[in-house]
């Protein structure tokens, strides 16, 4: 049983997968956001490839736990993948991956360009393995 994880982005999409017990995240890819639907199709393409079973969305809340503008994206992007691929879809509280990611990357050193090219990845790995971590 596999299960993708999503962070969902304005430019791109950053991709983690679990191990197949579902235990372990891993970051997968960085997904370019274009106008047409090529970013979906390489979800569907991963979901695929990877058998998946359960998408788990990065859900941006406020710190007082609200949702704002950026979440109400999160969450329609989550009802297109539903309808889309007919897959579970969980939105799970994101607040502070992407800062994780980004400092996790400046303690090991890694240049500012680089860095750009995996936070993404990075920030749905950490996002996939919370909810992994919850479902222990």
């Amino acid at each position: 049983m596999r299960i993708l994880g999503l962070d969902y982005g304005d430019v791109r999409i950053g991709v983690a997968i679990s191990d197949e017990f579902g235990w372990t995240a891993q970051g997968l890819e960085v997904i370019q956001k274009k106008k047409d639907d090529a970013d979906i199709e390489r979800i569907g393409q991963l979901i695929e490839q990877y058998h998946v079973e359960t998408i788990v969305v990065g859900m941006p809340k406020n710190m007082n736990g609200t949702i704002g503008p950026r979440g109400e994206l999160s969450m329609a992007f989550a009802e297109i993948l539903k309808k889309k691929f007919g897959l579970p879809v969980i939105l799970w509280d994101e607040r502070l991956s992407t800062v994780a990611a980004e400092r996790a990357l400046i303690s090991a050193d890694v240049s500012r360009k680089k860095r750009k090219q995996v936070k993404d990845k990075m920030a749905a790995a950490i996002i996939l393995q919370s909810y992994l971590d919850s479902k222990k």
